[in-house]
């Protein structure tokens, strides 16, 4: 294995402990701190502002990461990561239609990522339906 793959591992790794510690800290109501956590790993993980990615257009979304940015699906997996995290902040806030936005941006990343792989990803087809689900939630309401 590469240096550089085994250090992107060790990142999505550390992502998943990071996006733990969030979700804790948005069950206990701590929006504040589950924010700006938020927004210093999109800085520390991707090396851009939460706002760089926050402004991004659904449809453009791929495109734009890997071809005018040179992005790995390892990076498109950290951002669809956040992505989900900040939907479930936006709606724990009752940012429903900030929540559905990224759920989308979220669920649009996985599938990429899942469509792309030669492997089937159990834990990925799980985050999709996961998604999936808070978006039918959320058109509902």
């Amino acid at each position: 294995m590469s240096y550089q793959r085994d250090y992107i591992l060790r990142m999505i790794e550390m992502i998943a402990e990071l996006i733990a510690g969030i979700l804790g800290l948005i069950k206990k109501g701590e929006f504040e701190k589950a924010s700006a956590a938020i927004d210093q790993v999109y800085y520390d993980m991707l090396k851009e502002d939460a706002g760089f990615f926050r402004n991004i257009e659904l449809d453009k979304l791929t495109d734009k990461l890997i071809q005018e940015h040179n992005y790995t699906k390892d990076h498109l997996e950290i951002l669809a990561e956040l992505f989900f995290v900040d939907a479930e902040l936006n709606k724990a806030k009752k940012e429903e239609e900030l929540a559905l936005f990224n759920y989308k941006k979220s669920l649009k990343l996985f599938e990429f990522i899942l469509n792309d792989s030669a492997i089937f990803s159990i834990d990925k087809q799980s985050k999709i339906s996961t998604i999936e689900k808070e978006i039918i939630q959320l058109t509902r309401n």
